[in-house]
């Protein structure tokens, strides 16, 4: 990755990814075409959504992302798939809706870069 981050956060994202579900762009492609799609969850910044998006991804910001999910108003059992840059912030987010009670979580691992690099519909 271009960015270096540091250890501290590092750490927590190991964490987080070892008690989450992952799947990548390949695998969410897959799952878009079920029956019953996940709800995917762009957790970037604003501008990052803005500049460019998976079609049909709802944007909640990780820094709001615990205060704002229910307004969604999505099941604890729906398949969520979150995704970021690349799966860092994603991992941590999904760690959260994970403790809020949601049991069906994945955060993509490869995030936007994956989508793109999937040929995913993006926006």
């Amino acid at each position: 990755m271009a960015k270096s981050h540091s250890p501290k956060f590092l750490a927590l994202v190991e964490a987080a990814r070892s008690a989450v579900s992952e799947c990548d762009a390949a695998e969410l492609k897959a799952m878009m075409s079920h029956e019953n799609p996940p709800v995917v969850l762009d957790v970037r910044e604003r501008h990052e959504f803005e500049a460019g998006h998976l079609v049909g991804s709802i944007h909640i910001g990780k820094g709001v992302l615990e205060r704002d999910i229910e307004k969604h108003e999505i099941a604890e059992d729906t398949p969520v798939v979150l995704y970021c840059g690349g799966g860092y912030r994603s991992a941590i987010a999904a760690k959260s809706l994970q403790e809020m009670g949601y049991v069906n979580v994945y955060s993509l691992w490869g995030g936007w870069r994956g989508i793109q690099s999937e040929g995913l519909p993006i926006e």
